[in-house]
């Protein structure tokens, strides 16, 4: 189970973060004290934090630098400060996604479970390869491999191929893939993702496993 950890000094907007959290399944936990952010976050060990920026005593800019000196854990900011350069300042420094309030809590539960999975479910737990159907991913080297035949394969293409052959015999719909790849679909067309699939299944084809990877219309995609 998911660690959680909520710094949100608005009591009503925090107690229904971790209502909906626990819903979902996650362990969340509540700051009492925001004097002691730091030391909170040390005795939690959280796998996640969402993150107010106006805080009392300390901003959240200040608490997601203490966080980023000892953890790479993913945060969340979310934040009535809505400008650019809020949001600019957040990720410059280590800010993962930014949620602006008022916000749906299914938005939020979404964000979260992106991005677990990419910082989570995503490693390769020690794992030097992924096979499956006959190709094989070094997870090393980036190249994909098919009956001995090498797949030059570029960043994008590799993401993509590594991302649907963990979820094989699962549709991965196309949002997943373009949050996955590049942090916020918003600002990358649609097209580009299209083309990066169409490469790679290319490549694949070429190496001797046409359909490798299948569209599923309206869904997305799936090695079965």
């Amino acid at each position: 189970m998911f660690k959680i950890m909520i710094v949100e000094d608005d009591r009503t907007i925090a107690t229904l973060i971790a209502q909906a959290l626990n819903k979902w399944q996650f362990q969340a936990s509540v700051i009492e004290d925001f004097s002691r952010v730091a030391d909170q976050f040390a005795a939690d060990q959280p796998d996640l934090v969402l993150l107010d920026i106006n805080l009392p005593v300390r901003d959240g800019y200040y608490w997601v630098q203490k966080i980023r000196d000892v953890s790479q854990v993913p945060v969340i900011f979310i934040s009535s400060r809505n400008t650019n350069m809020d949001m600019v300042m957040a990720m410059n420094l280590g800010a993962d996604d930014f949620v602006e309030k008022p916000f749906a809590m299914e938005v939020l539960i979404a964000k979260i479970n992106a991005l677990l999975r990419r910082t989570y479910h995503y490693q390769d737990n020690g794992s030097e390869a992924l096979e499956h159907a006959g190709l094989t991913l070094d997870l090393k080297t980036g190249m994909a491999q098919v009956a001995g035949q090498e797949i030059n394969l570029s960043k994008n293409e590799y993401k993509l191929l590594q991302i649907l052959m963990r979820a094989h015999g699962e549709i991965v719909s196309r949002s997943h893939l373009l949050k996955d790849l590049w942090q916020d679909e918003r600002f990358v067309d649609d097209n580009t993702l299209t083309v990066n699939i169409n490469r790679l299944r290319k490549k694949i084809a070429e190496a001797g496993l046409p359909d490798y990877i299948q569209t599923k219309v309206g869904q997305g995609y799936i090695v079965p």
